[in-house]
């Protein structure tokens, strides 16, 4: 028809995460112009609406973690320490299970380590570990709430160096010494 305006299509950046996140599920990876092309729009178009591949990947990545963290929360059994340490067994465990993160970690290490460890999806596993730390506290009166915030930094560090070990140090990793450790760590603070 003359004189039509071309459509446009226009996209949200929850609804690219929601179809970031479905195809990293199935490739282990987020490829921005097979997702520019899922979503029938441009790179450019893309690019303006998550700004990065970068935030748009750590985006993705906390998505499904804060999706496992939840299902954990709820099958919490055990309160205090123990229920603290149970949350982090089953989200460590069921995160290591996922063969599109596996993927992710082998393929993209660099990537890995720059958005896991130093960005925000540590900044937001630390807000996480946080909200845990004072369900716990609300529960059983266990710590102070005044140090909760360098608790819940040190806390998540500890679980990292066992959950990224290879990225960080090539070592393999050794979950009973971290979950040792963040027991001590949460004792030590009581």
């Amino acid at each position: 028809m003359p004189g039509a305006r071309a459509s446009r299509r226009v996209v949200t950046r929850g609804h690219v995460v929601h179809r970031a996140c479905r195809f990293f599920l199935r490739h282990g990876t987020v490829d921005m112009g097979a997702l520019a092309q899922d979503l029938a729009v441009s790179r450019a178009t893309l690019y303006r609406v998550v700004g990065s591949r970068d935030a748009l990947m750590a985006d993705v990545l906390w998505d499904l973690a804060e999706h496992i963290l939840d299902r954990a929360r709820r099958r919490r059994t055990r309160g205090g320490v123990d229920g603290v340490l149970e949350i982090t067994r089953y989200f460590v465990t069921a995160l290591r299970a996922s063969a599109p993160f596996e993927a992710f970690l082998r393929a993209e290490p660099e990537t890995a380590r720059r958005l896991l460890t130093g960005g925000c999806v540590h900044r937001r596993a630390v807000l996480a570990q946080r909200s845990i730390l004072l369900e716990a506290e609300e529960r059983d009166r266990l710590w102070s709430g005044s140090g909760i915030d360098d608790l819940a930094y040190l806390y998540v560090r500890v679980v990292e160096s066992a959950l990224y070990a290879e990225l960080l140090s090539s070592r393999r990793p050794d979950f009973a010494l971290a979950e040792r450790t963040a027991r001590a760590l949460l004792r030590q603070t009581l």
